[in-house]
């Protein structure tokens, strides 16, 4: 492990100290939890469509929450249960709420690398722009990070803010070096963020560009990006 995945770690791992909780991604519902559900939520994550129209229509609370704080349509959209997605949303459900970790349900696509259901979700109307999860980030942010450049692309389409920094002070484009492996993958991704103009020049909380983190890994295909985007 090199010194940069270290200090990656290190500083995950703060951030899960000062907060008291595991570092983890999004919790889906367990096969327990889903045995349990009653109502919308058995039948978003069912995908019964017809079964949410029926409960909806007899006055069922579309935004109820399990104990994780997850409401009908994280369910769905955990489960990739699309038709149950649009049900909910022609119903009105609200699509910007947050469960107990702070992921909305594009958040929740988009670390799936769910690019039909994040479709789904951004032509219904939700939204790429909402600050997420415990380290105040973005969709694209963790996006980026896991190198879904196909999301990324849809989110940027989208409107997603570019340049928003998180609270371990990391880019969307930072997090597609410091938290990818510099292959193809993360090098989609870093091109897509560079090509709709995100900041080459914001820097960590040690002062090091993108640039100098390319570098510094080794990274030599990110690095001639990077330096081409510094010459335009």
């Amino acid at each position: 492990m090199n010194t940069l995945r270290r200090l990656a770690t290190a500083a995950l791992v703060a951030v899960s100290s000062l907060t008291g909780l595991a570092v983890q991604a999004q919790v889906a519902p367990s096969a327990a939890e889903a045995a349990r559900y009653q109502g919308l939520h058995a039948a978003a994550h069912a995908g019964d469509a017809a079964r949410i129209a029926s409960l909806a229509a007899a006055g069922a609370d579309l935004n109820a929450r399990d104990g994780r704080g997850r409401t009908p349509l994280h369910v769905a959209t955990f489960a990739k249960q699309r038709g149950a997605i649009q049900a909910l949303a022609k119903a009105g459900a609200k699509l910007e709420l947050l469960e107990n970790d702070r992921y909305d349900a594009v958040t929740i696509a988009s670390v799936a690398n769910d690019e039909e259901s994040l479709r789904l979700l951004l032509s219904l109307g939700a939204s790429a722009k909402l600050v997420t999860s415990r380290y105040d980030g973005t969709a694209l942010i963790a996006a980026a990070h896991l190198g879904h450049a196909g999301v990324v692309k849809q989110l940027i389409a989208a409107g997603a803010p570019l340049d928003h920094v998180n609270n371990l002070h990391w880019t969307a484009l930072i997090e597609s070096i410091v938290l990818g492996d510099g292959g193809p993958r993360h090098q989609a991704t870093l091109k897509a963020l560079v090509d709709a103009g995100a900041s080459t020049q914001l820097a960590d909380r040690e002062g090091r560009t993108p640039l100098q983190l390319a570098k510094s890994r080794g990274y030599a295909e990110m690095v001639k990006m990077l330096e081409a985007a510094r010459a335009r």
